[in-house]
């Protein structure tokens, strides 16, 4: 049998080089003693050979082919074993030329989301970090506690959302900790894992998108936590919906006294902004439309309380949609109680203040929902610890949402906040700026040029003008305080600008000195607010942040921000502006109440479609779409479902 096929004919891997070598050169010798003359077993073993003219050439032949095989053998398996050169460490950390950015996304929420759609990932190598599988359209949770529509009808998939974008990975992990020194973050998976894979698991970045969100604000007040629901998440929502059940169900068992089915049946909400007013209005429309028909006998029994500290529910609307909600819950039997704080919250009871009294009151409850803001996560907490912003209760951002302090990194939506330049810090770089002809003073054209220069870079310029129905920011020097004789001055100069267009003469005549102009941007400063926590700012941060990161290279080489008041040039690329687009507060009984831009009021049953329509069309799907307009078409065909699953 030939030495090669020995084993079946089948040829057998090597372990290593080396292994392989041996037996490569057993086999050689092997051929050249079975290939070399006939010889008697007792001269072999000797290892002499005894030759005669007809084996001498057939042997030498044998010999030399040998002889070539051997060497390129041991040329390629010495090759083959010997170890690969090193790099030095300035090589092995050289990274090619087109190597794609590393992105991560803390999260999955509005900002994310909004961030991840618009971003052009064919540029970029996107990792998506997030316990949450899924976006949520919380604008409509309200409407899940109480089954008007369906939790899996307002969630989709993140990898479904994420299907047909390039280059983008997600992880179900939540993040436990932010190294912006080395640019790495810490993750550790949420999910049951084997104990294989257990463990925290990090990850590199160029750049770090934290939109992480917010958690419920408690005001640290004693037994919060323990009692009372949140409405943050889908789950949230499902588990308050089932409350309700239960104080139904629990009401109507024969064993329950008078005063425990009472308190039962006595809801509160705390918190008057529109989540809390929502979520009341809807739990009446539960009430009086599905329960009553299910529990007739315990109708009488229902309460629902709604706590707000301040003085009116609805403070960030009109104030017309504010008297027109707390007439409408008076009406309803919604029981409004104003100018009262929490105290404490007990396993049955809330103990309050009213603020005009002083007096501590007692409400004994059934369920309670806490809706009262947004608190900080503690992996932002330990971030601006680290990044020395340990002071504030949000994560600092800059007007391109660069996080303060911290390279590289971008906060959007609810965990961060804008701190918008004010112009009294940068007062006398844009006075300087202005003074073309340095003088001293500015006349009213040098005004109004460096004004319409700068209102870019500082947005409260166009807010102030919109506030104040100003069209021209010349006319923002006749709000100007002072004395008679100053006031006189200002009205002379919008006199001026009115009649004197062309007069260049007359507007020279009319100087204003650094102090006049310290006290006019004053007045614009002060019209600076933070942006609020809503869906709508964070999905616009992130549209925002992805065409800038779209037009990197493009706004790098030919930069489209404004111009530097401290510095040459401009800006790379134009600051963030919010844009509010209205809001809405539905009160129940198929009328809603919106604020839209222009000024307009809008109340009632006509308003309510407009609601509908407006959040149909912002679902993130199609299917989505089509199964949150079929919970509504199903609610007004056949109700809600009160079934505890």
């Amino acid at each position: 049998m030939h030495p090669a096929v020995g084993d079946g004919g089948r040829h057998r891997p090597h372990a290593n080089g080396s292994s392989g070598g041996r037996e490569t050169l057993e086999f050689v010798v092997r051929l050249l003693i079975t290939r070399g003359p006939r010889a008697s077993p007792t001269l072999l073993l000797k290892g002499s050979f005894i030759l005669d003219d007809s084996d001498f050439w057939p042997f030498i032949i044998s010999i030399v082919a040998a002889s070539g095989i051997l060497g390129g053998t041991l040329l390629v398996f010495a090759d083959a074993g010997q170890q690969a050169p090193r790099l030095t460490k300035t090589e092995a950390v050289a990274e090619p030329e087109n190597r794609k950015k590393k992105v991560v996304v803390l999260g999955t929420g509005w900002a994310a989301i909004s961030f991840l759609k618009s971003l052009n990932s064919t540029v970029y190598d996107v990792q998506v970090v997030s316990p949450r599988n899924f976006f949520v359209f919380t604008p409509l949770l309200p409407s899940v506690t109480v089954g008007t529509v369906e939790a899996r009808s307002i969630t989709e998939s993140i990898r479904k959302i994420m299907r047909k974008k390039k280059n983008v990975e997600y992880c179900q992990a939540t993040c436990v900790h932010i190294d912006s020194l080395n640019k790495k973050v810490l993750c550790r998976p949420v999910v049951g894992c084997p104990e294989a894979v257990k463990g925290d698991f990090e990850l590199a970045y160029d750049y770090l998108v934290v939109a992480v969100g917010a958690e419920p604000n408690t005001f640290n007040t004693p037994g919060v936590e323990q009692h009372c629901h949140f409405l943050k998440d889908v789950e949230d929502a499902e588990k308050i919906r089932e409350s309700i059940v239960d104080c139904f169900e629990l009401a109507d068992l024969p064993i329950v006294t008078e005063d425990e089915r009472r308190r039962l049946l006595h809801f509160v909400t705390v918190g008057g902004g529109p989540t809390g007013v929502e979520f009341a209005a809807e739990l009446h429309d539960l009430v009086y439309e599905d329960l009553y028909k299910l529990y007739p006998q315990l109708i009488d029994y229902v309460n629902i309380v709604l706590i707000q500290s301040g003085d009116h529910i609805l403070n960030m609307f009109d104030v017309r949609i504010s008297e027109f909600a707390e007439e409408k819950f008076q009406r309803d039997g919604i029981d409004v109680k104003t100018g009262c704080r929490v105290l404490e919250v007990q396993e049955k009871a809330i103990v309050m203040k009213d603020k005009s009294t002083g007096k501590r009151i007692e409400v004994p409850y059934g369920m309670v929902v806490w809706s009262t803001g947004i608190g900080t996560r503690p992996l932002i907490i330990q971030f601006m610890k680290q990044i020395g912003q340990g002071d504030r209760r949000l994560l600092a951002t800059d007007e391109w949402l660069r996080v303060k302090g911290c390279e590289n990194a971008y906060a959007l939506g609810d965990c961060a906040t804008i701190e918008q330049r004010k112009l009294l810090e940068d007062i006398s770089y844009i006075f300087t700026l202005a003074d073309k002809d340095k003088n001293g003073t500015l006349s009213i054209q040098e005004f109004k040029e460096a004004m319409e220069a700068i209102r870019s870079r500082y947005p409260q310029i166009d807010l102030y003008l919109k506030r104040q129905h100003m069209k021209d920011v010349v006319r923002i020097l006749d709000h100007s305080k002072g004395d008679q004789k100053e006031k006189q001055h200002m009205k002379d100069v919008v006199r001026i600008l009115d009649h004197s267009k062309g007069d260049r003469k007359g507007k020279q005549h009319i100087e204003i000195e650094i102090e006049k102009f310290k006290e006019a941007l004053s007045k614009v400063d002060a019209q600076m607010k933070a942006l609020p926590a809503t869906a709508q700012v964070a999905a616009q941060q992130g549209e925002y942040l992805a065409w800038c990161f779209n037009h990197w290279e493009k706004c790098a080489a030919h930069p489209e921000g404004p111009l530097r008041v401290r510095g040459e040039g401009r800006h790379q690329f134009p600051p963030f502006v919010y844009k509010h687009f209205g809001q809405f507060a539905p009160l129940g009984g198929e009328r809603t109440a919106a604020e839209l831009p222009g000024d307009w009021i809008s109340i009632g049953r006509s308003t309510q479609w407009l609601w509908y329509s407006v959040y149909a069309s912002k679902q993130v799907s199609w299917r989505t779409r089509a199964l949150v307009v079929f919970d509504w078409t199903k609610r007004c065909l056949f109700g809600r479902d009160t079934s505890r699953m």
